[in-house]
């Protein structure tokens, strides 16, 4: 048996303080880490730009919601669809990439390689990017109906 060589560290954390932020960069205009009455008003930054770009793909049925006052996982989901599974991998791409402009990163991601249910977890924002029939089969959007719906500013196209 070899000999233990210490614990292993996650990429995003340090001997020196625990744990880094895994994704932003420093500055006001990037602090996720700051919270205020009204929430951490850089992951509403990140929701609607991640709406944006959602919309820029011509996702179906874009809904933000506001999981603060119900102590849930993160501060904001955004959920939208998309009608095939190219789509989809195309939509959560290009949040991906819009956020990513903005400094930030995911600090998980999961189903890119399914395109049936694409997650991009921002800690305070998690960003669902469903295909059609799988929103429909999971209803997310029912599952946390308690939640208050964020204006996004998105024109209509319907």
């Amino acid at each position: 048996m070899a000999p233990h060589a210490g614990p292993s560290i996650a990429p995003w954390t340090t001997p020196s303080n625990g744990i880094v932020s895994p994704i932003l960069r420093s500055g006001p205009e990037h602090d996720l880490t700051s919270r205020t009455r009204e929430g951490r008003s850089g992951a509403l930054t990140l929701l609607k730009r991640a709406a944006d770009a959602a919309a820029s793909k011509k996702a179906i049925d874009p809904v933000a919601l506001d999981l603060r006052e119900l102590h849930g996982v993160c501060d904001y989901f955004f959920i939208c669809s998309a009608s095939s599974e190219v789509q989809v991998k195309a939509v959560a791409e290009a949040i991906e990439e819009k956020l990513r402009e903005m400094g930030a990163r995911p600090w998980h991601v999961e189903g890119l390689d399914g395109r049936r249910w694409v997650l991009l977890d921002y800690v305070d924002l998690v960003i669902h990017v469903f295909h059609e029939k799988t929103r429909e089969y999971y209803l997310l959007d029912r599952l946390w109906g308690d939640a208050r719906s964020v204006d996004l500013g998105l024109e209509r196209t319907d």
